[in-house]
């Protein structure tokens, strides 16, 4: 279909340089050029070289050197409500799959179990998978093309999962770790929840199936590996619930006298804490490898000189204060660091506060069981932002 090429040839495909101000020159290009053409292109995967029929946001969002509030914000400002459904729902997907995991730690908790039992007994089926080896073509070029790039199109992404899960027969942990270490845009619960999605883990029963027919249609014939795709896609089990646990209450401290800590999980604090810190300072976690390791050492390096967690304790002692705060960090990597520094902290007399954002308070508590329970909330949630005086009928 060259009409999807002509159409997108008026969104910029941009370099993800991690900074505020490139993320916001991203949002303003989508928002004149591409937003009111997502809900009819969103899925179509053109290639990496053609302009992107997405947002391309997510690196920025991610880190949250634009929030999804600015985002929501702005496109809900400049276009009419019937034209941005897709996309605001698309925004807070990520915000349910984060208060879903936050709800039920235990599935962060057995995905790592689960990794590292796979990583015991490593074939040469994962070998040939992740370097790209496995003869069809399509997969093969997406493992390129995520580690030359740090991205894939999301439509890619469910594909990708399904084929390693269905037609490869991989462990699921194995690939959804290969996809958060080389993601620009790698989300512990975006990524862990959507691999679960696509195994039929996460709504028990049901799985996503990638077929020839779909992917040479969305990719406008780049691709049709006809013959080479499991026809039968049986859901995985697991031999265990993950119980509801109730939301932690975030702290309300902001950072008069104190030390402002930003991880990669919220680059811009300072956005929503409110006050005078006496220094800031930006807590590495380079878990990813390659571009996203760069691009999230890159945002973190944004917001001031960068510390391990012991030398958080002697920046604090330092600078003779009592507290830390920080950006709430959802279930993974950094909020497991930051438990443990948590406990060092108190044993120096130094308190750790984690402040959420409203977005964040609004959004979780709705996220306890399908999609559709936040969906219907979107019109409310996002008249507490105040941004629903011009959406509040879009969504039902």
């Amino acid at each position: 279909m060259p009409w999807i090429a002509q159409i997108c040839d008026k969104v910029c495909t941009m370099m993800f340089e991690p900074t505020r101000e490139a993320g916001l020159a991203r949002l303003n290009a989508f928002t004149a050029d591409g937003a009111s053409d997502y809900g009819r292109l969103r899925n179509f995967d053109i290639g990496p070289k053609q302009p992107s029929t997405v947002s391309q946001l997510s690196p920025w969002i991610r880190h949250r050197l634009v929030s999804e509030q600015e985002v929501l914000a702005q496109i809900l400002n400049a276009h009419d409500p019937a034209q941005t459904v897709s996309f605001v729902q698309e925004v807070f997907w990520r915000g349910y799959f984060k208060g879903w995991l936050e709800q039920r730690p235990s599935v962060w908790e057995h995905y790592l179990i689960g990794l590292d039992r796979a990583r015991e007994n490593i074939s040469a089926d994962y070998a040939d998978a992740i370097s790209g080896r496995t003869g069809i073509a399509c997969f093969d070029h997406w493992c390129a093309e995520l580690v030359a790039t740090g991205y894939l199109h999301n439509h890619a992404r469910m594909w990708f999962a399904s084929i390693w899960i269905f037609t490869l027969r991989l462990p699921w942990e194995l690939g959804a770790d290969f996809l958060l270490t080389h993601l620009i845009d790698g989300d512990p619960a975006s990524n862990t929840l959507s691999w679960r999605w696509v195994a039929g883990l996460h709504t028990k029963g049901k799985t996503y199936s990638a077929t020839a027919e779909n992917i040479a249609r969305f990719t406008e014939g780049r691709f049709d590996p006809a013959g080479q795709l499991a026809n039968i896609a049986e859901p995985l089990v697991e031999p265990f619930d993950h119980p509801l646990v109730p939301l932690t209450a975030p702290s309300k401290r902001f950072c008069d006298d104190a030390l402002l800590l930003v991880t990669p999980e919220d680059c811009t604090p300072q956005t929503f804490i409110a006050g005078q810190p006496r220094d800031t300072l930006g807590m590495m976690i380079l878990r990813p490898a390659g571009l996203a390791a760069s691009f999230t050492k890159g945002a973190v390096e944004q917001a001031g000189r960068e510390v391990t967690p012991r030398q958080i304790i002697e920046a604090a002692l330092q600078a003779h204060v009592s507290h830390v705060v920080t950006a709430w960090a959802p279930v993974g990597p950094v909020a497991t660091i930051l438990a443990t520094a948590k406990t060092e902290l108190a044993k120096e007399g130094i308190t750790l506060h984690q402040v959420r954002r409203t977005y964040d308070d609004l959004t979780w508590p709705h996220a306890t069981a399908g999609f559709f329970k936040l969906k219907k909330k979107i019109p409310q949630i996002l008249r507490d932002l105040d941004l629903g005086s011009r959406s509040a009928t879009s969504h039902p």
